[in-house]
């Protein structure tokens, strides 16, 4: 094959891929306040009031990490300084581990509850 034939099949494929690499960026995410929804208190887990009543409380906690500086890498939940928000485990009946249902409770006073680990966040309405 001649250096000439190389260099344009060479060029051919790395087009090719082109339109495939833009395609997989997708849209520009939306803002990450925008997918917080709302819970009413009497919606919530009968868990999840009991965890709130805990923190309200001040413990004792169940699990060890409950009450660890929540990082809001995901960055779901309103921007804050760290150490803003702090994470506690929602008891999942038949659960053996943690499970995946957190309460975020905010240094403000507010509380967020998740099914999903950090995928979607709701903000308890009281």
């Amino acid at each position: 094959m001649s250096r000439e034939i190389f260099t344009r099949w060479m060029l051919a494929a790395a087009l090719s891929f082109m339109p495939f690499a833009h395609a997989q960026k997708g849209p520009a995410p939306a803002p990450a306040h925008a997918e917080i929804g709302e819970i009413p208190w009497a919606s919530l887990p009968n868990e999840a009031r009991e965890t709130i009543a805990l923190i309200r409380k001040g413990g004792p906690y169940p699990y060890a990490k409950d009450g660890a500086v929540f990082g809001n890498r995901e960055a779901i939940l309103p921007k804050q300084n760290r150490g803003y928000y702090r994470e506690y485990t929602v008891k999942t009946p038949g659960q053996r581990s943690r499970g995946a249902r957190r309460i975020i409770w905010g240094k403000g006073g507010e509380f967020y509850y998740t099914d999903d680990h950090y995928n979607h966040f709701r903000r308890v309405r009281e």
